[in-house]
């Protein structure tokens, strides 16, 4: 009788979780919209996307593609990928993840198309928007792997904005003073972790709500560097905002191979520290005891505690190395993108980085590619204002916004944050 009740409860549950009618909804909108646009709105060129540099060692073709014929097919694909997504949600079955990848990927080409179709100069070089693409989503991977290092322990990182934006500030200063960009590197990082640990203290030691302390950290961090920047760094820019940029350093032979050799080996120091800290956190995460202790920590911190794991301070010192990983993503603004620094240049990239994490479904993997997903909807937008297309400016420069918006609430399906987030362990 009990196990009859049990699975009368779990049973509507465990339905309605699977019978959700948002992605079928949602696909079948844009696959209308592709129909519109895409192939009734067509133009009548060409598009040119360009594969490869003149100084590649290997020179690929041209892709040259018919706008109309290319609008069609997508816009059927599309039609016919909304249709599945439906019949999949009546049977009450989830819509497979290959179709939602597969659908992302043919409404960006179709729009791709048809955009570049009706620019004035109808020709975009691809290895460029990828590697410009990569480059704008450094500060959003390692603010991500912030936030999964955090939320993974069961602190929410609302202060990721905070922590990338003061280690922007700290990068510009002491590069400036030192004349070294290495040592503006390692500032960054310190001041990721200064940070972190006001977030660590007030939310594990004290019990404060860690999202209010998250969003007063963002706050205090703009506000202070904000009056450092018009009082002093303003006033002797030379002396105090004038930090040398890191080098790019190639990989001989590797990084001029097409497309993908500016993209892996043609990268600053950071560009090349991030790819190593995306698989240094999954490795850790996932395949050694450290993770497993996190993970535990995030998700049963009582069972956690019962096995020998001190909770609050695993949380504290993850809390920590979050920040040295946040801070060196900010000094990817003042020691790579421009050499000094601005009031709030940042931009809300925190924010980005904390929705690629959720996107990323608190994986380091997952997090970045979400946050390639959002570096290229922001370079999409750059590239495609210089082209003369018929998208209106404004609405190019909500794109990389728009992304973040339908890719956290539309295709990401329902995300499983971990169990103990934001909840403070006392123990006893």
């Amino acid at each position: 009788m009990s196990a009859i009740t049990a699975t009368s409860a779990a049973g509507p549950a465990a339905g309605s979780s699977i019978r959700s009618w948002k992605n079928p909804i949602l696909l079948s909108v844009l696959a209308l919209v592709a129909v519109a646009v895409f192939a009734i709105g067509a133009p009548g060129n060409t598009a040119t996307f360009r594969l490869s540099a003149p100084n590649d060692v290997i020179a690929l073709p041209d892709l040259v593609l018919s706008a109309r014929l290319v609008g069609w097919m997508c816009a059927l694909t599309l039609l016919a990928g909304a249709a599945y997504a439906l019949a999949a949600v009546r049977r009450s079955e989830p819509v497979p993840g290959w179709v939602l990848a597969g659908f992302s990927a043919l409404f960006v080409l179709g729009f791709l198309t048809w955009v570049v179709g009706s620019a004035r100069t109808p020709n975009v070089a691809l290895y460029g928007l990828l590697a410009g693409a990569v480059t704008l989503a450094v500060p959003l991977i390692f603010g991500s792997l912030s936030g999964v290092l955090c939320e993974r322990s069961g602190v929410i990182n609302i202060a990721i904005e905070g922590q990338l934006l003061f280690g922007a500030f700290a990068a510009a200063v002491a590069a400036s003073l030192s004349g070294s960009a290495a040592v503006g590197l390692l500032a960054a990082a310190a001041a990721g972790v200064m940070v972190s640990l006001v977030l660590a203290v007030f939310s594990i030691k004290y019990l404060v709500n860690q999202v209010i302390v998250g969003v007063v950290l963002n706050v205090l961090v703009s506000g202070l560097t904000g009056f450092l920047f018009s009082t002093v760094l303003s006033a002797d820019s030379d002396t105090w905002n004038s930090p040398p940029r890191l080098p790019v350093l190639p990989v001989p032979f590797l990084a001029d191979l097409p497309i993908l050799g500016p993209i892996l080996f043609k990268q600053t120091v950071v560009g090349y520290l991030m790819y190593v800290s995306v698989a240094v956190v999954y490795i850790g995460l996932f395949h050694t005891s450290w993770g497993l202790r996190t993970r535990a920590v995030g998700e049963h911190p009582k069972a956690a505690d019962t096995l020998g794991v001190n909770v609050n301070r695993r949380r504290f010192i993850n809390v920590l190395l979050a920040g040295v990983i946040a801070g060196v993503g900010g000094s990817f603004f003042t020691l790579v993108s421009v050499s000094s620094f601005g009031r709030d240049m940042t931009a809300g990239q925190g924010y980005i980085a904390l929705a690629a994490l959720i996107f990323g479904r608190w994986n380091p993997i997952g997090a970045f590619f979400a946050a390639l997903l959002f570096g290229f909807a922001t370079n999409l937008s750059n590239v495609l204002s210089l082209l003369g297309t018929p998208v209106p400016d404004q609405f190019l420069r909500m794109l990389p916004y728009l992304v973040t918006i339908f890719a956290v609430a539309g295709l990401v399906g329902r995300s499983r944050a971990p169990g103990a987030i934001g909840l403070p362990y006392v123990k006893g």
